[in-house]
């Protein structure tokens, strides 16, 4: 009971030093409703806020910042990732997407503060499903401009990467690009030891994660669905950032 009444204060210090009024007349249950609902479900995620920079100046490689279109983006995570690229291609709407309900809300308090207004609410979107039903069937075949993924392939089962690439050939436009970001192995090979090791705790976790081979494994799957790998671009902590386009 102590401990849940020195969190309280300290819950209420800190809405009070956001501007957040709190009645000292309330009992400690009833403040606690009360002020549930104004803590943050905004996630913040240490690898996303280090390497969000290294992925928008990679994105400026192909994309235009005066260029009109539609973005979107699959697999969104906190949020950190589609706030900081929006305002810099203020001409293109994005839509962040995600499987993940409590990530939803995460991405929506990003996309409220987001200065430049151009990105949609995030969506829910399992990646294994039909492209017909992306969305609730509102995309067009070949209406969509680029697609990015970020971090999801080797922590989602193979039926994910396949369901990426499918919805990729599907809906992007021709000459539309897909931009993939991980680490991968090449021809069986994985360096560094550190990604080795990662990707050995991966399989231990889940047989069917791991990193994906980009010869071996997902170009093959990209040809099958009209996508191509164009250019491959080596990111800090042993990513790569992988461009893919429609043929």
């Amino acid at each position: 009971m102590l401990k849940d009444l020195i969190g309280l204060r300290t819950l209420f210090c800190s809405l009070r030093g956001v501007g957040i009024k709190v009645s000292a007349k309330m009992s400690s249950h009833e403040s606690y409703i009360n002020l549930k609902s104004h803590v943050s479900t905004k996630h913040r995620h240490p690898a996303a806020e280090r390497n969000k920079e290294p992925i928008l100046q990679a994105l400026k490689k192909y994309i235009d910042v005066n260029e009109k279109g539609y973005f979107m983006e699959i697999s969104s995570g906190s949020g950190q990732h589609v706030s900081h690229f929006a305002p810099n291609f203020t001409g293109i709407t994005f839509q962040p997407t995600e499987v993940e309900k409590s990530s939803l809300k995460s991405i929506n308090e990003y996309v409220a503060e987001c200065p430049s207004g151009n990105i949609k609410d995030a969506q829910f979107l399992d990646v294994r499903e039909p492209p017909n039903m992306w969305l609730g069937g509102s995309l067009e075949s070949g209406s969509v401009d680029y697609i990015l993924n970020v971090n999801m392939m080797h922590i989602s089962e193979w039926a994910c990467s396949q369901g990426l690439f499918k919805g990729a050939g599907e809906l992007l436009k021709k000459e539309g690009y897909l931009f993939t970001y991980g680490p991968y192995a090449f021809n069986g090979s994985i360096t560094p030891e550190s990604n080795v090791n990662f990707n050995a705790s991966l399989r231990a976790q889940n047989p069917s994660w791991g990193l994906r081979d980009v010869p071996r494994e997902l170009e093959p799957l990209a040809n099958a669905n009209g996508i191509f790998l164009e250019s491959k671009h080596d990111l800090p902590a042993n990513n790569n950032f992988l461009v893919w386009r429609k043929k």
